[in-house]
């Protein structure tokens, strides 16, 4: 499986969820989440993804100068629909090619680094981000809308299905 397919199967699995939900279940505060609702996580994951495509035009990704669009934390029907237009980005931009990375990792401060990487290492990243943000929706659904069914490895890193796959056989 391509790196691209691994993203695609990612935001499908997030999609099932999404499709889901009530507006109501979604924007719900999650005390075991620090207050933040799963549209919140789904927000963030999906904007990752969105930072990544808008990079195609500009060359450059910033991930600390994402929208945090409310309306994709508060409606669910917005939300599919974003994860399926960032699946058809995936889908036909299979190519690697150079980005830069602009961030500012100080509290205080305001020095923007430029890091150089590439599309498929950002993509890579966008995956393990992902995943980590569904392994916190999963403790959410789990514990509040127990009616949502998961796919087998939801917020399950691919390495750790793998290893557990091992110990099984």
């Amino acid at each position: 499986m391509s790196i691209n397919l691994s993203a695609i199967d990612l935001l499908t699995q997030l999609k099932g969820v999404i499709t889901q939900l009530s507006n109501t279940e979604y924007t719900q505060p999650i005390d075991i989440l620090s207050g933040s609702s799963l549209g919140q996580h789904i927000r963030h994951t999906l904007e990752f993804f969105v930072c990544l495509q808008d990079a195609h035009i500009s060359g450059i990704i910033n991930y600390d100068e994402r929208k945090h669009d409310r309306y994709i934390e508060e409606d669910v029907n917005l939300a599919a629909k974003i994860t399926e237009s960032l699946k058809a980005n995936i889908e036909k931009h299979t190519s690697d090619f150079d980005l830069i990375m602009k961030a500012n990792y100080e509290v205080d401060g305001n020095e923007v680094l430029s890091i150089k990487t590439t599309y498929h290492r950002e993509l890579a990243y966008n995956i393990e981000h992902a995943i980590h943000h569904m392994a916190l929706i999963k403790i959410g659904l789990i514990t509040f809308f127990p009616h949502v069914i998961l796919s087998p490895h939801f917020g399950v890193a691919s390495s750790t299905v793998r290893y557990q796959n091992k110990q099984t056989t």
